[in-house]
């Protein structure tokens, strides 16, 4: 029985794409594969004829052979349709199942048998907490995180001394086994030697065989002027080492600043309240106020209302990239006299009818909410 033409098997056109023989095929040999047809010759054909049909236009230079002279230009025994070779079939489906026939294009050292299974340590975290003085200021310190160091006794090999590691008889030193189930051949890390290729029967007692042992680093810190609450510092290379020479992770020291008494801090600003008597609200003057770096002052101007606020330049915090320096906020809050003796109320009852009969000039703000009401009312 003649061959059919292998794009009418596709069912694609002559100028088709890679990218089309590939869908073409996929669709086909899922729909025909013997393990979905148990039993059916019809279905197991025609699977072998759209392999077949494939594997040679897949090939630029069968195929262009094959535009070229039809079937007598392709060798009917390399990957036919009656051999047991499905690389094909893996090819046209790797990126769906590549973990399964072993791409693994992530990992380094590459695919195949014998790879070193190189991999980056992990990153390590470390929470700091520090007072708003000193993330102002910035500061050195010495922090301790554990870390790993080659053990002594086995020299980072990991066997017993006068023993050595020995080849892995279960994948003969390649680090991967291969297996087959039905129509897929899996690929997978040799379960005896974790993908090293190498086995220990004489563990090293002081490191378990693993070659290195745990231990603790002293570190210097380095904490920039500005640094905010919720931000990290990186310290290349002081995470967790790699795994069979693979880099060194990283160490992140996450800051966290504690809350102040005085201040509170929005970016590169401070804000602070400020308690004023209303004597001194009304007859105003000088007020001297708190900074992260000593004493400042203000003028308050006669009549000061309460949750009036006042700016100082300059007197904020550093801005950790910018160098900026940020503000101060002083917020006046009114404090009302208590605890007052039977003399002080009668010398306020006194002062309160001297204002009343003053008139409403002295209260501009509740001669403007009284107005309101009225409206309001109205």
């Amino acid at each position: 029985m003649a061959k059919r033409d292998y794009y009418e098997v596709l069912g694609v056109a002559k100028n088709a794409s890679e990218d089309d023989l590939k869908k073409a095929y996929r669709k086909l040999a899922m729909k025909h594969h013997p393990d979905r047809n148990p039993g059916d010759k019809a279905a197991e054909e025609k699977f072998k004829e759209a392999k077949e049909a494939y594997e040679m236009l897949s090939d630029p230079e069968k195929r262009a052979a094959y535009d070229r002279f039809g079937h007598a230009g392709v060798d009917p025994n390399a990957g036919g349709a009656g051999g047991q070779d499905f690389s094909g079939f893996a090819d046209a489906f790797g990126d769906i199942f590549g973990d399964i026939f072993g791409a693994s294009r992530g990992r380094a050292g590459g695919s195949g048998g014998g790879r070193s299974n190189v991999y980056r340590g992990s990153d390590l975290r470390y929470a700091m907490e520090i007072t708003l003085e000193q993330a102002a200021s910035g500061f050195s310190t010495e922090i301790r995180v554990p870390s790993w160091e080659s053990c002594t006794t086995c020299e980072g090999t990991g066997a017993k001394p006068g023993t050595k590691a020995e080849t892995c008889k279960t994948c003969g030193g390649q680090g991967q086994v291969r297996m087959q189930q039905g129509f897929f051949s899996i690929q997978q890390t040799c379960p005896s030697c974790h993908g090293s290729g190498k086995t220990i029967p004489h563990p090293c007692k002081a490191c378990d065989g693993v070659g290195r042992v745990r231990k603790q680093k002293t570190l210097e810190v380095k904490i920039p002027a500005g640094i905010d609450d919720g931000m990290r510092i990186r310290s290349a290379g002081n995470g967790e080492p790699g795994l069979n020479g693979g880099p060194p992770g990283d160490l992140y020291v996450e800051i966290s600043v504690k809350v102040h008494r005085v201040f509170q801090r929005d970016g590169d600003d401070l804000h602070c309240e400020v308690p004023v008597s209303f004597a001194r609200a009304a007859l105003g003057g000088s007020i001297d106020v708190p900074t992260l770096n000593g004493r400042a002052s203000f003028d308050l101007p006669e009549g000061t209302q309460t949750g009036k606020t006042f700016r100082l330049r300059g007197k904020g915090i550093k801005n950790v990239r910018s160098g900026v320096q940020g503000d101060l906020y002083c917020h006046v809050l009114l404090e009302t006299p208590v605890k007052l003796s039977d003399q002080q109320k009668k010398l306020l009852k006194d002062f309160e009818d001297s204002l009343e009969e003053g008139g409403e000039h002295h209260s501009p703000h509740s001669k403007s909410w009284m107005e309101k009401v009225r409206e309001f009312f109205n």
